[in-house]
């Protein structure tokens, strides 16, 4: 019998990247069911994204500081490498800068590599019927299945309704990842 102690098996690690709509403030849901299913989870933010979150309460629960801009050379990396990527809520600023390869932000950035370096990524759309009615999101969406992205189901809600958080299915990004990245048991 040796003495050495049980090797522990590493969890994935998910980034979530977070864009500024109404409902990010709802995060923790993804974080909550991500943390169940055994993944370690630190959230990335854009500019704008920022505002909608409560940053101390997500950094509490991920155990990470959230992410929004570049570091500096020399600076440590603030959260280990990415297993998978949930984009969740997912604007249709953010899908269309993607799908163009704009990378003008940190979580763009990490978008736009992403698939250069083969890492799963899940998109959870989340904008009204009048934006997903402009030709641009249509193209955007094929080209990041293309790009071998995964995209969830929600169904746009009316303009100027107040959303449809009801049915935002936070859990789906882990449905679509979770057959692409082996969990640690």
């Amino acid at each position: 019998m040796s003495d050495q102690p049980a090797q522990q098996i590493k969890k994935p690690f998910l980034y979530v990247v977070v864009c500024a709509a109404g409902i990010a403030g709802d995060v923790g849901r993804l974080i909550t069911a991500a943390q169940d299913a055994n993944w370690e989870v630190g959230v990335v933010a854009t500019p704008q994204g920022l505002g909608f979150l409560d940053a101390p309460a997500v950094e509490e629960q991920t155990g990470y500081p959230i992410r929004s801009a570049w570091r500096l050379p020399g600076d440590p990396r603030p959260l280990p490498p990415a297993d998978a990527i949930a984009v969740a809520p997912a604007t249709f600023n953010t899908i269309n800068k993607w799908a163009a390869g704009i990378s003008d932000t940190l979580a763009l950035g990490i978008l736009c590599e992403a698939h250069g370096f083969g890492i799963p990524t899940a998109v959870l759309p989340y904008l009204n019927s009048a934006q997903a009615a402009h030709p641009a999101y249509a193209r955007s969406l094929e080209q990041l299945r293309e790009m071998g992205v995964l995209i969830g189901s929600y169904e746009p809600h009316q303009p100027k309704a107040g959303g449809g958080a009801d049915r935002f299915r936070w859990e789906a990004a882990l449905e679509l990842l979770t057959p692409k990245v082996p969990l640690a048991g």
